[in-house]
């Protein structure tokens, strides 16, 4: 955020209080002592790529570092996009916007937890392999199985039974 201070770290594995130089976009800055460096009060000028270079290990990746103005905060957020903030720069923003996204993250996650929490509990009530119900039907023999031709005119009456395990 614009106005507060970057430090920027350079260390190894095994070290972290080792002499380092700093450099942006290429250009050498300068070289601190304990691999620590402070920018105080940034600004958009001092965006940029800084890398550091431990003469004894090595040089570091490249990272980008961007500056945030409020008033491109306020815009940017009006416009969909999430500027990324920090602890320190929440206390300079406007009250609506925090609001704002306060409810935003409601609105977004409370549906998540709240099926999830669903998911779960139909989950656990779910039967297991264990304690499926088993139904055993049993229905008489037909006339044929019996042995009896369809010459008798004899009434039967079907029964089912069903047994429950």
């Amino acid at each position: 955020m614009e106005g507060e201070d970057l430090t920027l770290t350079c260390k190894t594995k095994r070290s972290s209080n080792l002499p380092a130089g700093f450099y942006k976009d290429g250009s050498f800055i300068r070289t601190e002592p304990a691999g620590h460096m402070t920018i105080h009060h940034v600004s958009r000028s001092d965006e940029g790529l800084y890398k550091c270079n431990i003469s004894s290990v090595g040089e570091s990746p490249p990272s980008w570092v961007s500056v945030t103005v409020l008033t491109s905060l306020l815009s940017s957020t009006t416009n969909q996009e999430k500027p990324k903030t920090t602890r320190a720069s929440l206390s300079s923003l406007p009250r609506y916007l925090l609001v704002s996204r306060l409810v935003y993250h409601l609105v977004v996650f409370c549906p998540y937890c709240i099926s999830t929490f669903i998911m779960v509990c139909l989950y656990r009530r779910r039967t297991t392999g264990k304690f499926l119900p088993v139904v055993m039907v049993m229905t008489p023999p037909t006339r044929t199985e019996e042995g009896m031709d369809d010459d008798y005119d004899d009434v039967m009456t079907a029964v089912t039974t069903e047994y429950q395990f």
